[in-house]
């Protein structure tokens, strides 16, 4: 009898230890449910953007030298030297003037007796016209040697060459100096033919400088040349800077930021978008209020900073997975944790 009670003990601890295992192998089985990260996504003013390079360029620049050979004189001002509209910058060989000055004076005095005769009738109308005549050359003589001779700056400016010095003969080879207004400078951007039609005038851009990394200027376009460049395929936009405190020289490496427009679209971040496997198309999963997760096909913008502006495939106020996208699929039940 005892052997038969010890049998059939062992056979019911037998049974406990299987049904034990089947029962693990069943738990074990049970689909766990992926916990993912997730964030809202809202609408915001993006603004559509390029930037290009190019160099500050002088709003004017004049080249100051008189129309013939002659000796220079004097030399009023130097390379660096800030000048005023009118200001004396040199002074030419004197002798030519002085004597159309003598024939200017002695034809005035002429023309002013010749009148009193005119008026009494003691001469002709033709002898008359004659004088005149000669006068009226006299003048535009010498004031065409005076404003060769005294060489003054026709802009406001900085001078930025001299190439000759006091008693060369200037011999009309190269200017004597070359003065730049700088009070505004400009800028020659090419823009590419695709956003001819996106450019105005008028419209505000943003300008820096390896120079002076800490600032930034605004300018305008104040000017959009009408053709295409039809090796680069791109036409050319003036911007016009004031720079009053002078900041700018010509010369500088210049960033120019365009911006075209300004769209209200949803932003997501960089990291909720993937790439589609086996094609360029870019997705992100969506968590709707049953927690469930499904996939979206998204149509991507501009990317600032860590997120991207999306065109279409998201609403505002859509849930988008941030983390934890590796392990879901199409459809299944998602845990949302932090």
């Amino acid at each position: 009898m005892k052997i038969f009670a010890w049998m059939a003990a062992a056979v019911l601890v037998c049974s406990c230890g299987g049904a034990s295992k089947k029962s693990e192998q069943v738990t074990g089985t049970e689909e766990k449910i992926p916990v993912v990260s997730v964030a809202g996504v809202s609408r915001h003013d993006v603004a559509h953007s390029e930037v290009y390079s190019s160099t500050v360029l002088a709003n004017i620049t004049n080249n100051i030298a008189p129309q013939t050979g002659s000796r220079i004189q004097k030399i009023r001002v130097e390379v660096g030297d800030f000048v005023q509209a009118g200001q004396v910058l040199a002074e030419m060989d004197r002798v030519q003037l002085d004597q159309a000055r003598l024939k200017l004076v002695n034809d005035s005095t002429e023309l002013v007796r010749l009148r009193g005769l005119y008026e009494a009738g003691g001469l002709s109308q033709s002898d008359y016209d004659a004088a005149e005549l000669g006068y009226k050359v006299s003048s535009a003589s010498y004031a065409n040697l005076l404003e060769n001779t005294i060489l003054r700056a026709p802009v406001s400016g900085v001078v930025t060459a001299r190439n000759y010095d006091r008693g060369d003969m200037y011999t009309m080879t190269q200017p004597i100096f070359t003065v730049q207004q700088i009070t505004p400078v400009k800028l020659l951007v090419g823009i590419s033919e695709s956003d001819y039609s996106r450019v105005h005038r008028g419209d505000k851009v943003k300008i820096e400088v390896d120079a002076l990394p800490s600032r930034s200027f605004q300018g305008t376009i104040n000017r959009i040349y009408p053709t295409v460049d039809a090796a680069s395929h791109t036409f050319n936009a003036e911007v016009v800077v004031p720079n009053g405190d002078r900041a700018l020289r010509p010369g500088m490496f210049a960033r120019v930021t365009v911006t075209f427009d300004v769209q209200n679209n949803v932003m997501v971040p960089d990291i909720a978008v993937l790439k589609l496997q086996g094609s360029g198309q870019r997705m992100a999963y969506v968590v709707d209020d049953e927690g469930v997760a499904h996939l979206r096909i998204l149509t991507l913008g501009v990317h600032i900073g860590k997120e991207y502006e999306v065109l279409s495939g998201l609403e505002a106020g859509d849930r988008v997975v941030v983390k934890g996208q590796s392990s879901l699929q199409d459809g299944i039940k998602v845990k949302v944790g932090e």
